[in-house]
């Protein structure tokens, strides 16, 4: 088993009892150490609202969160003796979206997603639930605004658009961001 492989199960557990989960580990060597990095957010309820705004990890639950995955991984011994350095932080912005938590979590954001048929659609995500999104895609030239619903199987790829000006009232926590 990779050393890759020995860290999610090491430290998943510390992270639920924080509220938080996995979402990706890498191990990079890095001259006589290595470098882990661990991305990990926020765990959803997976039932109930899907229209309300997720907020994004704050500073003080990610040194929770490295106290917490330093000491798993030095007493289960997955590192091993070589030393490593580690850093762990939240997915950015240029993650694609590929899970319905990934889309839960961007309710409010304006998302391009590109179907397995057809056109690429730009909106901002209104719902995203177990199997599907709904956009809210704005009125261009001739063409009025529109709701669009997109069945998660159906999406070959999504990915959030940066903004950087969105309207005061916005309720997506920009100043945190």
């Amino acid at each position: 088993m990779s050393v890759k492989e020995q860290i999610r199960p090491a430290v998943e557990g510390p992270l639920r009892d924080l509220g938080l989960l996995v979402e990706d580990v890498a191990v990079t060597p890095a001259g006589k150490r290595r470098l882990v990095r661990l991305w990990i957010d926020r765990i959803l309820d997976t039932t109930g609202d899907t229209t309300s705004t997720t907020p994004p990890l704050t500073l003080d639950e990610v040194a929770d969160a490295t106290r917490a995955v330093s000491d798993a991984l030095d007493e289960t011994g997955a590192m091993g003796e070589q030393p490593y350095t580690l850093e762990v932080g939240s997915p950015g912005i240029d993650r694609p979206l590929t899970e319905p938590r990934h889309f839960r979590r961007n309710v409010s954001r304006l998302v391009t997603i590109t179907p397995l048929d057809g056109p690429a659609v730009t909106g901002r995500i209104t719902a995203a639930g177990e199997t599907g999104v709904t956009l809210e895609v704005p009125g261009v030239k001739q063409a009025p605004a529109q709701s669009v619903d997109l069945a998660y199987a159906d999406v070959s790829r999504a990915v959030v658009q940066v903004e950087f000006s969105r309207a005061a009232g916005d309720d997506d926590n920009s100043e945190e961001n």
